[in-house]
């Protein structure tokens, strides 16, 4: 699958999937992927109808769809300390079933809080969606350290 994309898709020019990638390729100490491209890379993050057709509507996430969740919020970290200048953690609570909660804190603000649910089913129907998602989280924590400024710096 990763070698039909041959092409940059839709979406790539945007900051955040950039940002994604960057992440993604931190995380790769040896250098296995540096033949890979982005889009190969950050390709199980497009999980169309049919894929998604494919999945249980109830069901365990693994390990590698838990990883890919927390690299998508660790880039919107980083997006969000990069425009505001102020560190962002994030905070994952899941349960086995995949129900729990992403938190993204700045000092001693939530900048952003996320319900997870059928964490199995992580997933973007295209690059494009993907990257209007981490905008959107990205855009609301800086809103959101703009609104409590002293709170997020306490």
């Amino acid at each position: 699958m990763a070698e039909a994309i041959l092409e940059t898709p839709a979406g790539f020019d945007s900051p955040f999937v950039r940002e994604l990638a960057k992440v993604w390729r931190a995380q790769d100490t040896h250098g296995t992927w540096d033949t890979k491209s982005d889009a190969e890379l950050l390709e199980p993050y497009v999980v169309d109808k049919e894929k998604r057709r494919a999945l249980p509507i109830v069901g365990d996430p693994d390990p590698e769809t838990i990883w890919r969740l927390e690299l998508f919020f660790n880039a919107i970290c980083l997006r969000i300390e990069k425009a505001t200048g102020v560190m962002i953690s994030p905070m994952l609570k899941i349960h086995h079933e995949g129900f729990g909660r992403m938190a993204l804190i700045g000092g001693r603000l939530i900048v952003v809080n996320k319900q997870l649910r059928d964490v199995h089913r992580f997933g973007f129907d295209n690059f494009g969606k993907l990257a209007e998602e981490g905008e959107k989280y990205v855009k609301s924590g800086i809103e959101m350290i703009e609104k409590f400024p002293d709170v997020a710096k306490y």
